[in-house]
């Protein structure tokens, strides 16, 4: 965590209670953003994957791997914080690919972010990006198991694009601030 934009600019954030603290608050924050959502099915639109992304990109690998499994852990047992509710059959069900994909990316995000990624626009759209194919892959690649690929693709994808891009603009518009402001 050495390298995050949270020891940045929170230099107390390297204590162990700090560190408990941010993933608690990091996972109920991600919970709170299952609940901003477009209901689509079998896959709703939420927030999470921004809040995901910008766990590893804030924390570093570290700390945001440890964020996302709190969390996983949380709604695995029966905490309502996954977009329908909470429970174990959530991970076996359609969404369990993207649920599992989040670990993933923010892992991946933050370990780019320990490496000085995220500090500018181009480098914030790299990290993102590979964060976003994590998520993607393993949430398509699961969904098809319930739907076939082609459908997973048209229902796992297709509807999400102009949104995935959105929050992909704003953290390229956030990230770089951010960092600019730690630096003073």
């Amino acid at each position: 965590m050495n390298n995050s934009l949270v020891a940045a600019m929170w230099p107390q954030s390297r204590s162990l209670m700090v560190q408990a603290l941010l993933v608690v608050a990091g996972s109920l924050v991600l919970a709170a953003s299952a609940k901003v959502q477009v209901p689509f099915w079998p896959v709703p639109m939420t927030m999470q994957t921004f809040v995901v992304l910008m766990l590893g990109a804030t924390l570093g690998a570290r700390l945001a791997g440890a964020t996302v499994l709190a969390y996983l852990i949380e709604g695995a047992a029966g905490l309502p914080f996954f977009s329908s509710g909470g429970g174990l059959a959530h991970l076996a069900g359609p969404t369990g690919g993207y649920l599992v994909g989040f670990l993933l990316a923010a892992v991946l995000v933050g370990w780019l972010a320990d490496r000085g990624y995220g500090r500018s626009i181009i480098t914030t759209l790299f990290a993102f990006l590979v964060g976003e194919v994590a998520i993607f892959a393993l949430g398509v690649g699961w969904l098809s198991t319930f739907t076939g690929a082609g459908k997973a693709v048209a229902l796992g994808v297709t509807p999400f694009l102009l949104a995935e891009a959105l929050k992909v603009a704003l953290a390229c518009a956030l990230l770089p601030f951010a960092w600019k402001q730690a630096a003073k």
